[in-house]
């Protein structure tokens, strides 16, 4: 082959984020955060302005620059995309907006058969061709450095409970009665949701993202019975429906230790945890098939250095070295100051892998 023919170098190739999800060794435990463009930094704040949240991630360029952001400060091993799980169904018009302080919010939630006429198929070139045209750009600036691209979408359950519900919810009443009472309407309208975030993702990753997270955020509110009747088969849909892709994929879901089991067998290769249960535990619940995300406490990165530093080397040796992608167990908290999230990334990329690993 001519060297004008002979394929270019993998720039990715190297990345200890990659690596860590196919539970490869690395150098050092790879690092990101969820939520880490946002609030807590000021120049988001500077950049982000007043206006709708919405209109923010319809503007490529202001987006791929939010995105771009905590990657310049922290130096984490991955980006994610700066968007939000009801980008699409907001873009096929079901009524959705994001109310700041308070999240997603739905003028009319959803209650009847008639409603699943107002979830008609995503169309992605069409419906979020700004979303794609900021990976495109993110990926252009990213992947000569070596930082994958995480994209995203939400979970049929987690979407659902929006839709339902008609915002957030401590006791999703609504979503658990339509589950329980009309199962039949529930699992169309799971369905809708779930090729809705196929589309999405496989969108995404065919613009460029070297793997995607699907949030399953308040997934843990069900017992697990419930989850798996009536909400894994569709989580399940999403994940068989990338299978094909060969990029690694990211379950999280939130107070969901009763359910990670049963989580970490929707074909994921990824498997968040939440601050609540340790990772060797999370390990011994899952078994020893799909790699671990977390789980340090976000709250913690408030509390005083010593401290945050000795739970930060717990996270650590509880991941064990391999197929460990160090996080927090949820998002970033708006009061964290960005300078100890910079310190926390130095911490974790200064401890060898290897001397992580269990011992025979």
């Amino acid at each position: 082959m001519s060297e004008a023919g002979a394929l270019s170098p993998d720039p990715l190739a190297g990345s200890a984020f990659l690596r860590a999800c196919r539970g490869l060794p690395t150098e050092r435990v790879p690092v990101w955060f969820m939520r880490q463009a946002g609030r807590s930094l000021p120049e988001y704040r500077a950049a982000r302005g007043e206006g709708s949240i919405l209109s923010a991630f319809a503007d490529p360029e202001l987006a791929a620059e939010l995105t771009l952001q905590p990657v310049r400060r922290h130096e984490v091993d991955a980006a994610i995309l700066f968007s939000d799980i009801v980008v699409p169904v907001a873009a096929i018009g079901f009524g959705v907006d994001v109310e700041q302080g308070r999240g997603p919010v739905v003028a009319d939630p959803f209650r009847s058969e008639a409603d699943l006429a107002r979830l008609r198929p995503l169309e992605p070139e069409v419906d979020t061709a700004h979303v794609l045209e900021t990976v495109r750009i993110l990926v252009r600036e990213l992947s000569p450095r070596g930082i994958p691209l995480i994209g995203f979408a939400g979970a049929p359950f987690t979407v659902a409970s929006y839709l339902v519900e008609g915002g957030p919810s401590k006791t999703y009443v609504h979503t658990k009665a339509l589950m329980r009472g009309d199962p039949g309407l529930w699992a169309r309208l799971l369905d809708r949701l779930a090729d809705l975030a196929l589309a999405s993702l496989r969108s995404q990753i065919a613009a460029g993202a070297a793997a995607v997270q699907l949030f399953d955020s308040w997934v843990g509110a069900l017992a697990p019975a419930d989850y798996h009747r009536s909400v894994l088969p569709f989580t399940r849909k999403v994940f068989e429906g990338l299978a094909d892709l060969g990029v690694p994929t990211i379950h999280f879901g939130v107070d969901t230790g009763e359910l990670l089991g049963l989580m970490a067998g929707a074909g994921n290769t990824v498997l968040g945890v939440d601050w609540r249960v340790p990772l060797d535990e999370a390990r011994r619940r899952v078994g020893p098939g799909p790699a671990l995300q977390g789980n340090l406490d976000p709250a913690l990165c408030l509390a005083p250095w010593p401290v945050l530093a000795d739970q930060t080397r717990q996270v650590l040796g509880q991941g064990g070295g391999i197929g460990h992608i160090f996080n927090l167990g949820h998002g970033v908290l708006p009061e964290t100051d960005p300078d100890v999230l910079t310190r926390l990334v130095e911490l974790v990329h200064s401890v060898p892998a290897d001397s992580l690993a269990p011992t025979s």
